[in-house]
């Protein structure tokens, strides 16, 4: 309350200063959720969000580990997700909430696998995202397009065939 009043005095708008954090955390927070979904945090899944909100929110790259960091330690995002949802639901446009459920799709295929739990997320984010169910498909094959592509990439063979792309699902 002091900071809003200091703020205030100072000329400066608290609320988008306090927007902008709280939409990092929310979304941090739903990231980490992905990560974790399978039991396991891989280095690969921490690299994906670490960038991520690194190029979204303009943060350094210490700034972004230390987000995943708390977020990963703590125990509420089971008990906040709805509120998470809807954090980023009001505070993000159709097309930006898009792009979230894509970094979502990239935490979740970082570690080469998709996971009975992280499928059943995806759906469950995309939902309360108010995201249809095509929306959250082409997002999920724009990420496995892209994936597949890098992977050719990087064994240097051309375009890998199969629209599932070359990652594995355990389903």
């Amino acid at each position: 309350m002091i900071s809003r009043i200091k703020a205030l005095l100072a000329g400066l708008d608290p609320k988008q200063p306090e927007h902008h954090d709280d939409l990092v955390v929310a979304v941090t927070m739903l990231l980490a959720e992905a990560a974790r979904m399978d039991q396991r945090v891989d280095p690969a899944e921490r690299q994906v969000i670490e960038l991520r909100l690194a190029q979204r929110f303009g943060l350094t790259a210490e700034a972004a580990a230390a987000h995943l960091d708390r977020a990963l330690a703590s125990a509420e995002t089971g008990n906040r997700f709805f509120a998470f949802t809807q954090q980023v639901k009001n505070g993000m446009t159709p097309e930006e909430r898009v792009k979230l459920v894509e970094m979502l799709w990239e935490v979740v295929y970082a570690d080469g696998r998709l996971d009975p739990y992280e499928d059943n997320l995806m759906r469950r984010v995309a939902g309360l995202l108010d995201l249809s169910d095509t929306e959250n498909g082409a997002a999920r094959k724009r990420v496995l397009a892209r994936t597949s592509a890098a992977q050719a990439e990087k064994q240097g063979s051309g375009p890998i065939g199969s629209g599932r792309g070359v990652l594995a699902t355990d389903h």
